[in-house]
């Protein structure tokens, strides 16, 4: 029953930061990680969609091999808001990005759970 809206999206130069913003309503963040993962996809024109980051609750976090180091995937209780902190962007980086509340136990594939509509990223100088 959980809503999801991103927000945050917007044009940057490459190097730069972004902080994504996926805000919860119908459901405490808390409970869902109970039996739930929380994570970032994104979308690139003609491409895959794309598992950017992930958390869940023992295992932590965990990102795909092209944004270790640059993204940080948090959670805010108090605002019950995840967040996605990107740093060092890249053109490759432009893509809509979603937020979703999926089951733990989840392929990365797939349209588990609860999905946000979407902000879109764009990389350029």
């Amino acid at each position: 029953q959980v809503q999801l809206v991103e927000s945050g999206g917007g044009l940057v130069q490459p190097g730069g930061p972004l902080r994504l913003s996926c805000a919860a309503s119908g459901s405490i963040l808390s409970t869902i990680l109970s039996l739930n993962a929380m994570c970032w996809y994104r979308q690139a024109p003609g491409k895959q969609r794309e598992l950017v980051a992930r958390i869940s609750r023992g295992v932590g976090t965990n990102y795909a091999d092209s944004v270790k180091g640059r993204f940080t995937i948090s959670i805010d209780n108090a605002k019950n808001t995840m967040y996605l902190q990107m740093s060092s962007l890249k053109p490759d980086d432009t893509a809509v990005y979603y937020c979703n509340a999926r089951p733990a136990y989840a392929p990365p594939s797939g349209d588990s759970g609860s999905w946000g509509q979407g902000t879109q990223v764009t990389v350029s100088s």
